[in-house]
């Protein structure tokens, strides 16, 4: 029985793309009414998610790349300067008479890493420690940052109760990843066995719901036009550009491996929109909130077409122009 699973989860990774896709359409077909208990049954979903993935890594692992942080230090910069720039160029070059939309841009740019992002890397066998660093600092960082970053892009402060967001980061990754490594080394690493099998088919179902619900919440706020079908298009290149400089990024890293650029390309890239789409609403006028919604749509198909691309790329390097098997470094 525990083959078969493993066997059925191991299937279901190979094909992420449909999972999600099939999720989003069913989220935008289906009316589901927000509330705050959905939410919460949310965060829940978020913890496990972390805390199955976490099953797989070990602790020491984690402080290994807390001692010398420099990577997901890199990465932070990556998000919040460079991204930035990335999403300014964008819309004063496409918007330079809709400052709402320029705005929703830039709020868009500086939203926090998304808790997601180390599912992903898991799924890819990522360095998973370096995510879960990524995502840790970057939570620690954002409460001093993005009123700054505000202040710049508005002209005035904005202030923001980041207090349950803090404690929803808590609840959804720090308190779950430490269980979960410390269950990892306590039990000398065969918690990666539930993790490979039941607990990866489950995270993956709780995958499903998680974007069926931010399908279902972010398809009122759109309505057909070609001012959407732009904004479509601007939101997919930035969704595109921000997994690309995760790649880019990592090959600053000196000797780096294929862990540390999954771990790279899916903390550069996947952000917490949830977040974002709340400061949004909460704080700017509606317009604003219309790009980030618009990102929900992009950021998880793409994520689950990454480890297509590699795979492509690492079938045509392995085999030469003439059938021959190539050795690749």
């Amino acid at each position: 029985m525990k083959i078969e699973i493993a066997a059925i989860n191991n299937w279901l990774g190979k094909r992420m793309f449909l999972v999600v896709v099939t999720a989003l359409i069913l989220g935008f077909l289906m009316s589901v009414p927000d509330s705050p208990y959905v939410r919460y049954f949310l965060v829940v979903l978020f913890a496990y998610m972390t805390f199955v993935t976490a099953l797989g890594t070990s602790l020491k692992s984690f402080i290994q790349v807390m001692g010398k942080p420099w990577i997901p230090l890199w990465v932070i910069l990556l998000i919040h300067i460079m991204t930035p720039l990335t999403a300014w160029f964008l819309g004063n070059l496409l918007y330079a008479d809709l400052p709402e939309m320029q705005l929703g841009l830039l709020v868009a740019a500086a939203i926090p890493v998304g808790v997601t992002s180390v599912m992903w890397t898991a799924l890819t066998q990522g360095n998973v420690s370096i995510s879960l660093v990524a995502v840790t600092l970057d939570t620690l960082i954002v409460p001093a940052l993005l009123p700054a970053y505000y202040k710049i892009i508005v002209g005035q402060a904005v202030m923001i109760n980041y207090t349950s967001l803090i404690i929803q980061l808590v609840l959804m990754v720090t308190i779950p990843s430490i269980l979960g490594m410390v269950l990892y080394d306590w039990t000398g690493g065969k918690t990666a066995a539930f993790a490979k099998g039941i607990g990866g088919l489950t995270s993956k179902l709780a995958l499903f719901i998680v974007i069926f619900f931010n399908g279902a919440f972010v398809s009122p706020a759109i309505h057909l036009s070609w001012d959407i079908i732009q904004m479509i298009a601007v939101a997919l290149i930035m969704v595109v550009s921000a997994y690309a400089l995760g790649y880019v990024g990592s090959l600053c890293v000196p000797n780096r491996s294929r862990d540390i650029t999954m771990a790279m390309i899916y903390s550069v890239g996947m952000r917490n929109a949830t977040c974002g789409l709340v400061i949004a609403i909460t704080y700017f006028p509606p317009a604003v909130a219309v790009p980030i919604a618009l990102l929900m749509l992009f950021q998880q198909p793409i994520a689950a077409t990454i480890p297509t691309i590699f795979k492509y790329l690492d079938d045509k390097r392995t085999i030469s122009p003439q059938g021959a098997t190539a050795r690749v470094e």
